[in-house]
């Protein structure tokens, strides 16, 4: 059996989770602070700070799946490499 299609799928399922994770950390370095902005003066920043947030919890919502998704399919991979590798070492014994 063939793994390399698998492991190739595995590997940018990794690069899609990072790759969420720099622009999350990108999106949050043009943000001057994170102060809920409520005093006089401030309301026009309010619209900007409920999209944000929005947009972030979006991103940690997809991270969170796909991060998931990655660690277990990762680990059935390995498991089942290593049930095939204990298998051919059974035929020889």
């Amino acid at each position: 059996m063939n793994v390399t299609p698998y492991i190739i799928l595995w590997s940018l399922l990794g690069l899609v989770v990072l790759a969420l994770a720099l622009y999350r950390k990108v999106i949050m370095q043009h943000e001057e602070d994170e102060l809920i902005h409520l005093s006089a003066g401030e309301e026009r920043l309010i619209p900007h700070q409920v999209a944000l947030t929005a947009k972030l919890n979006k991103i940690d919502h997809w991270g969170e799946i796909l991060t998931i998704v990655a660690v277990v399919s990762g680990l059935a991979m390995a498991a089942t490499y290593l049930w095939g590798a204990w298998e051919r070492s059974q035929i020889f014994h």
